[in-house]
């Protein structure tokens, strides 16, 4: 073989592996992104690079997978939907109430299902995991709870706390927490 002949398999070699690593490098990403989705944007942003936000990530799936996760019995899920129910008409009468309801409803139910507690953001990280599209929605109406038990949050605010708990309770429940059929006593309040 010429020199010629080498350096030109030696830059061929290296493109492969360059080609090779660049379709490895994105095909991970593409993966976290389909399984973090809005969660992916918002690592990226909060973090000094791409590559820090995306290592953010998969330490969060790989701490995941060390939980014990535990799916709800249907004795389970009938009384969250029940007390979620009750919530909602707690909802007319007292909105501040009913949201710091709404948030230790949630509270209990993550515990149920396995997920740490002690710690908002530690639960926030467990839960972006397979819960990251409606992760936004308790980031909302977890911040708005907190503005409640400053007395700072309006009654429209504490609605749509309510609607944001509500897209998280049907995620970890697995189907809407709120029958929509009418009951003997009349319609079900909802609080959309």
């Amino acid at each position: 073989m010429s020199p010629t002949q080498i350096v030109v398999l030696v830059i061929v070699i290296v493109v492969l592996v360059a080609v090779g690593v660049f379709a490895w490098t994105a095909m991970r990403r593409r993966a976290l992104r389909d399984r973090f989705g809005p969660e992916y944007d918002r690592a990226v942003e909060t973090q000094e690079s791409r590559a820090a936000a995306e290592r953010e990530l998969r330490d969060r799936e790989r701490r995941h997978a060390e939980l014990t996760l535990t799916p709800l019995t249907p004795e389970s899920r009938e009384r969250y939907a029940q007390a979620w129910e009750e919530l909602q008409v707690m909802f007319v009468d007292d909105p501040a109430r009913a949201v710091g309801a709404a948030d230790a409803l949630v509270t209990r139910l993550v515990a149920e299902r396995g997920y740490p507690t002690e710690d908002y953001d530690d639960q926030l990280a467990h839960l972006s995991v397979e819960h990251a599209r409606t992760l936004g929605n308790y980031r909302d109406a977890h911040d708005i709870h907190l503005a409640n038990e400053r007395g700072e949050a309006s009654t429209e605010q504490l609605r749509q706390a309510v609607v944001h708990y509500r897209a998280l309770v049907a995620d970890l429940l697995g189907d809407e927490p709120v029958r929509t059929q009418q009951h003997t006593d009349g319609p079900v309040t909802d609080a959309r």
